[in-house]
């Protein structure tokens, strides 16, 4: 042996040894007890951050404890997608070629999406192999793979047929409420009998373009002689009805709203209410379309400006305060995001969030740390229709056909070849893709098979643990609790473990914009995976952020080489192989204390494990090889080596070889190589 540890040495090697002897696939086993695990799916756009990292050194240290407790093992890999992500990076390389979206079909973009998957699709996957996951590769899946593909469509069918699916108006998709500082702007609209002028309070005056009426609340005495009037809305000269609606808030602003249906969700539910027009001033891209006049093609904020300079200048601009309120921002990019009235397909949720609920309430699935149930509940409890719908290409496409010459809608698990109703080949498929979330709802059963009744649905499912960040509570780990109840008639899974964030040795959020990232492959480059996993593994705890520094992947590394020279003083004092068994009558006192400190960390180590504490377990394993192994054990065996009578010398290098081995058993979880 080397006199110091080389990761680069051994890690491909033995990954590859590995996984060419099968030894991450098992096939059900009626024997044994099964144990599965579905990996949150990775985009297929992405690259190995640490955040990843985290995230699959704890389900390999679960998996890896359990395979070696004797369990039936499934860690069920795959990729997402990713809808949107995937779009943007497919139309930026496109763009490279001079290529746009508009100039090409939906058939030639599709085969440009398969060539840029084919490409770069697996590129997460091996890096995930250089991280040591032990993944069952064999049963990789992919969310658009035939398999998942007919779960889709098995799913939106027979959600439609319940009528938990259906198509309506409504604007607020993937969208987060920031707290912003910004203004409150009270604006004149005057009463086309020329008498007076009612003042409303707006955050986006820009709006006011398409507004179609002004509300009050009927009770307040203020405006009770202006309910049914009519206004002449400034700039655009349009007759809107001053209404009235107990929505309205008295207290705030002036008390009187403007409603601007095509741009805020709770305007179309009041134009609803009182059959008042719907007015869209605004291009998908942002920009003021020709309905907003005069100011057509200018983007939100320019027209912003625009709107409250003439609005100044024809004195119907009251007073700006300052106002700190929510704003609408993509959870994705954090943009500002404008509401926008299009037909889109929904998800009643009421009735599937009920079981839902109940599960967790009663234990069935246990969050760890049980505090996030909190995000769970007040998601549940609160929980809107889910927007499925989205206006792209790349994903699964709605299942659902219309007829250009009777108007029938058709929704189906198979294409359709003709209209059903009048027999019609004048048919078409709707143009939107599914929510990439819908797919990934369905992950722990579509993976293992589902609609079909396969042998890994039969044995895996529910699987055991899912592990993920805090951060997708509600986007992921909500909609797989329901599908499961919803589809398969129980929960997905037991326990989720919770974990928190990577940050930087500040404790500031990793990102491209602070350049903090860290990338793991530099560090498995460099110092090895099992320096790396012990680094993010070591100090952590259930739910709580970490903070990633260099001294700890240093201190890992002094750890790793630590355990190869005790190695190396072990075997280079055995003469045979594997040593016969210990004489425990023969045993001194340095061996019984070693022996019983060995019994006693295998316990707690268990246990921690079993709690799902990675971090303390780790913190265990350390203590007992640095410490007690190779700080005492080792110093006093050395005595007895050397000195000591054949009966001692045969003894002690049987106890040194039973203590090595059992403790790179306990360390193999977290560092396996």
């Amino acid at each position: 042996m080397e006199k110091n540890y080389n990761s680069k040495d051994c890690e491909q090697r033995l990954y590859n040894s590995w996984v060419e002897r099968g030894y991450f696939h098992d096939e059900p086993d009626p024997e044994k007890e099964p144990f599965c695990i579905v990996i949150p799916p990775p985009n297929i756009t992405g690259q190995l951050h640490m955040g990843h990292a985290l995230d699959n050194t704890m389900q390999d240290i679960i998996i890896r404890f359990k395979r070696m407790q004797g369990y039936c093992t499934l860690w069920l890999p795959g990729t997402d997608h990713a809808s949107i992500a995937t779009e943007v990076k497919i139309l930026e390389q496109l763009a490279k070629e001079g290529i746009t979206k508009e100039n090409m079909t939906r058939e030639e973009f599709m085969e440009k999406a398969w060539d840029w998957y084919k490409q770069y699709g697996g590129r997460i996957v091996e890096q995930l192999k250089r991280l040591g996951s032990s993944c069952d590769w064999q049963r990789e899946r992919f969310t658009m793979d035939d398999g998942c593909s007919k779960a889709v469509r098995e799913v939106f069918v027979k959600l439609y047929e319940k009528d938990l699916i259906y198509k309506t108006a409504l604007s607020d998709a993937e969208v987060e409420y920031e707290e912003k500082s910004s203004h409150l702007w009270h604006l004149r609209y005057p009463l086309t009998d020329g008498t007076d002028y009612i003042v409303v309070a707006t955050t986006r005056p820009e709006t006011m373009l398409g507004d179609t009426a002004v509300a009050v609340n009927p009770d307040d005495e203020r405006y009770k002689d202006m309910i049914g009037k009519t206004i002449l809305l400034p700039l655009m000269k349009r007759e809107i009805p001053i209404i009235a609606d107990s929505y309205v808030e008295m207290d705030f602003g002036t008390g009187a709203v403007k409603i601007t249906p095509a741009h805020d969700p709770n305007d179309y539910l009041m134009a609803q209410r009182h059959d008042i027009d719907t007015i869209n001033i605004m291009n998908e891209d942002g920009t003021l379309n020709e309905n907003a006049g005069e100011y057509c093609g200018l983007s939100a904020l320019d027209g912003r400006k625009r709107v409250i300079s003439d609005l100044k200048e024809q004195n119907l601009l009251e007073k700006i305060e300052d106002y700190d309120h929510k704003v609408g921002v993509c959870y994705r990019c954090s943009t500002t995001v404008e509401p926008l009235i299009s037909k889109q397909w929904f998800v009643n949720m009421q009735p599937l969030a009920k079981p839902a609920i109940k599960s967790v309430e009663e234990g069935e699935v246990k969050f760890v740390p049980e505090r996030f149930d909190k995000i769970y509940f007040n998601w549940m409890n609160n929980i809107r229709d889910w927007c499925i719908s989205r206006q792209l290409w790349w994903g699964h496409r709605i299942p659902v056909w219309y007829c250009k010459d009777c108007g029938a809608v058709m929704v189906k698990k198979e294409d359709p070849k003709q209209c059903e109703k009048c027999g019609s080949m004048n048919i078409y498929q709707d143009e939107d893709v599914l929510d990439t979330w819908f797919s990934s709802a369905l992950w722990p059963f579509s993976t293992l098979g589902w609609p079909d009744n396969t042998k890994e649905l039969e044995y895996f499912y529910p699987t055991n643990v899912l592990v993920t960040g805090y951060d997708i509570i509600f986007f992921w780990v909500a909609r797989m609790i329901f599908s499961g109840i919803e589809h398969m008639g129980e929960k997905p899974f037991d326990h989720v473990v919770i974990h928190g964030l990577v940050r930087d040795s500040q404790g500031r959020k990793m990102s491209k914009s602070l350049g903090n990232g860290i990338d793991p492959l530099e560090v498995i480059e460099e110092f090895g995976a099992d320096a790396l996993r012990f680094a993010i593994t070591a100090n952590t705890s259930p739910g709580n952020d970490m903070r990633y520094n260099q001294a700890k992947i240093e201190s890992a590394r002094n750890f790793a080489n630590k355990i190869w020279n005790a190695s190396r003083f072990v075997l280079m004092n055995l003469e045979e192989e594997r040593p016969e068994k210990f004489n425990s009558a023969a045993l001194d006192t340095a061996d019984k204390w070693i022996l019983t400190q060995l019994n006693n960390v295998i316990i707690d180590i268990t246990e921690n494990l079993e709690k799902f504490e990675l971090g303390l377990a780790l913190e265990k394993v350390y203590n007992f090889i640095w410490s007690e192994f190779c700080d005492w054990y080792i110093e006093f065996s050395k005595s007895k080596l050397y000195e000591g009578t054949e009966e001692q010398k045969k003894n002690t290098k049987a106890v040194l070889y039973h203590v090595l081995i059992s403790a790179l058993k306990l360390l193999h979880p977290f560092m396996p190589f």
